[in-house]
């Protein structure tokens, strides 16, 4: 045997394409169109390089009291990662470890897949309904896990409380993970219900709601047990994934929260209109409640519609996948992005 075929041979996450096509307008990977804000700015300008010669603080103690404040918890009902996708990793490496196979949708964030095959972690995907939602009797079934996102990814379709409390009574001895990257664009996090259901633990990310997709955090919430047990596995592998200018940034930006929300509320207001828009010209779409939509016209390709719009200096995300490859995903930028959107998408219409 020879030693490439020791090598772990796997099929990686593909993510949103970053251009380096100047003048592009983005609108492929669900990114803030708006400044992280002044506080995030003067926490930048003021901190001491010096820092940087040492280790940061391992538990990035003043971010976690931050968020446990924001979301009236106690701190070690927070677990700080580099970024949610590695948060969802150790999630997966934690709480995973059962003999049935875990479950979340077909049509999801397809990172989930890649996980499981990186870590040797048997899943059943279950099918969304012809209107691309999730269907909560799939998961009252024997499992090791429950994942899904809320809203979802890319569909943008968003369930209740109730809803995820339903599966939750169902799934007593499973942990449920709700991946909330996009529910500050219009959806009630689960948050509520962690005192009630202590198999329940919910991700979040600072790359969407709060403009910071550059310096990579990422946040669990949950039980103290459930929490412990995610820190006891990030110490076994990188006992500092923070580091102390992406703490300090991060702290700001909880201070400036109402900010934060402020341009989340110009996101919607533009998604809605953007919505309208859309179904003018005929295209058929989700309902989203995140800050994209998923969108596909029934006469023109999906596929050649991404090219089209590429070419002409606009671009959005495709996915050829069985069910999708017809829609395309859109970020929601800032209004007058969207309005070039719009102009552009009503020429390739016409022809033009």
């Amino acid at each position: 045997m020879s030693w490439q075929d020791k090598l772990r041979k796997v099929e990686p996450y593909v993510a949103g394409e970053q251009p380096k096509i100047k003048n592009l307008i983005k609108l492929n990977t669900n990114e803030n169109p708006y400044s992280p804000g002044i506080k995030v700015e003067e926490a930048i300008q003021h901190f001491q390089s010096s820092k940087l010669s040492l280790y940061p603080n391992p538990d990035a103690d003043d971010l976690k009291h931050a968020i446990a404040s924001y979301h009236h918890l106690k701190d070690n009902q927070v677990f700080i990662g580099n970024g949610s996708d590695e948060v969802l990793a150790l999630t997966f490496l934690t709480c995973f470890n059962g003999q049935e196979p875990i479950l979340f949708p077909d049509i999801t964030y397809s990172f989930y897949p890649v996980y499981c095959d990186l870590f040797g972690i048997s899943f059943q995907s279950q099918p969304l309904d012809e209107d691309f939602c999730i269907v909560k009797e799939d998961y009252y079934k024997p499992n090791s896990g429950i994942i899904f996102p809320n809203p979802n990814a890319p569909t943008g379709c968003l369930v209740s409380l109730e809803f995820i409390e339903d599966i939750l009574k169902h799934n007593p001895e499973s942990v449920v993970v709700i991946d909330e990257a996009y529910i500050d664009f219009g959806g009630q996090s689960a948050v509520s219900l962690l005192k009630d259901y202590p198999q329940l633990l919910i991700i979040q990310t600072f790359s969407k709601f709060r403009s910071l997709a550059g310096i990579r955090l990422g946040v669990a919430l949950g039980n103290e047990e459930l929490i412990s047990k995610l820190y006891d596995v990030k110490n076994s592998f990188n006992s500092y994934p923070i580091d102390s200018l992406a703490q300090v940034i991060g702290k700001a930006s909880m201070d400036d929260s109402d900010y934060i929300k402020e341009n989340a509320q110009k996101i919607i207001k533009t998604r809605e209109w953007v919505k309208r828009e859309l179904k003018a010209l005929d295209f058929e779409m989700p309902d989203s409640y995140a800050n994209f939509v998923f969108a596909k016209h029934p006469r023109y390709d999906g596929e050649k519609l991404f090219q089209e719009l590429r070419n002409r200096g606009v671009l959005v995300r495709h996915f050829d996948k069985p069910r999708i490859s017809q829609y395309l995903r859109i970020t929601i930028g800032t209004q007058s992005q969207m309005e070039k959107l719009i102009e552009e998408i009503k020429l390739i219409l016409k022809g033009s």
